[in-house]
């Protein structure tokens, strides 16, 4: 991918940008304080790449930060979620399976210790039960692991509570989902998620793992202030923590797409309009919607649907974050989709450079 030598900040090219219809609905001034956030993010040094695509309806804004082109993959993190959730509900809208079928249905293995329980709903709305990470995480990335090693252990882990009583976030959860749809399908996760989202919406800087691209169109992370699971910076951990190339190849579900921010954008835009490319407009509907029962956190089938968009953001606001510094959304009230995609993990800063700027373009729009 050709890298591109870009300014920081926003000139000539702003300004044209910005003589277009989405004048009327953005306010110039807070636009620029949004790319002010990423700019001064990349001159004061804790922040090395960035790229905000902003769309309203028709017209689209792009920037990119720190030398990298409008279109550079980022790995997304937890973005990959409702990505790869998609691709399940492909099945779902060939009547392959309901959403509270149980999840031994497919995976009869997974049985014992009120396992029986869990539903394929469970999985996707994080109250399975089962733990964000595998307690041998460390070990399995420290021996390059394939996603099946990742699956048997999920498999076996024990639930840490009734399946639907409570609340928790679960990688894991997501995981054995697509294994769910790998086995109902016969297709392998990485090629179902690329057959059934990435070739119909056109996106062509996008993929599970690696595809067809190599290291040197991927943007690298910012290692140092990576998460736990993914080493926490630690030299240690430099054979599998999110730069490595195992690590890329890998594709896990829960974290493992590479992706460029206007394909994200297109992604949003098949929920936002319920287009129907992808999954029918009334699965995509419930896809966004509150799936958990009162009293629990809502949750949408992958997508998280609390994220608000700020202080100014409209409750119907869905989208997702992810752990190696990106955050995306779309508000159906004002027909808005923002994607932040940064190369500085979440953790790194608080405030974040991702939550500022994009905080910025929901007063914009409100």
């Amino acid at each position: 991918m050709a890298i591109m030598n870009r300014r920081l900040f926003l000139q000539t090219g702003m300004a044209g940008t910005l003589a277009t219809p989405l004048l009327a609905a953005l306010q110039r001034e807070q636009i620029e304080d949004a790319s002010a956030v990423l700019a001064k993010g990349i001159a004061s040094g804790p922040l090395k790449s960035a790229v905000l695509h902003v769309r309203k309806r028709t017209t689209s804004i792009t920037r990119s930060f720190g030398g990298v082109a409008d279109d550079a993959m980022f790995l997304l993190g937890s973005i990959s979620k409702p990505i790869c959730i998609t691709a399940l509900m492909t099945l779902f809208d060939r009547g392959d399976f309901q959403l509270d079928d149980p999840v031994k249905t497919w995976i009869p293995e997974f049985t014992g210790d009120g396992r029986e329980r869990v539903t394929i709903r469970h999985l996707l709305t994080h109250v399975s039960g089962l733990p964000d990470q595998l307690s041998d995480n460390d070990t399995l990335r420290r021996e390059h692991a394939g996603l099946p090693v990742f699956v048997e252990h999920a498999i076996r882990t024990r639930l840490q509570f009734v399946p639907g009583s409570k609340y928790q976030y679960s990688s894991m959860g997501i995981l054995l989902a697509l294994e769910v749809g790998q086995r109902i399908s016969g297709i392998a996760m990485l090629k179902l998620v690329d057959q059934t989202v990435f070739q119909p919406l056109g996106l062509k800087h996008a993929a599970l793992g690696m595809g067809r691209f190599g290291m040197e169109d991927l943007v690298p992370c910012q290692t140092e202030f990576a998460a736990p699971e993914a080493g926490g910076g630690a030299e240690s951990a430099r054979g599998w923590d999110w730069n490595s190339l195992y690590w890329r190849k890998l594709g896990s579900p829960w974290g493992g797409v590479h992706a460029s921010a206007p394909d994200i954008g297109r992604f949003l835009d098949e929920f936002l309009y319920e287009r129907g490319a992808v999954v029918k407009p009334a699965t995509a509907r419930l896809m966004v919607s509150n799936q958990n029962p009162q009293g629990l956190p809502p949750r949408g089938l992958g997508f998280d649907t609390a994220m608000a968009a700020g202080p100014k953001g409209s409750s119907r606001t869905f989208g997702h974050s992810g752990s190696t510094g990106t955050l995306a959304w779309a508000d159906p009230r004002t027909e808005t989709i923002c994607v932040v995609l940064t190369s500085l993990p979440s953790r790194a800063m608080n405030p974040h450079p991702r939550d500022e700027a994009a905080g910025k373009v929901a007063a914009a729009v409100s």
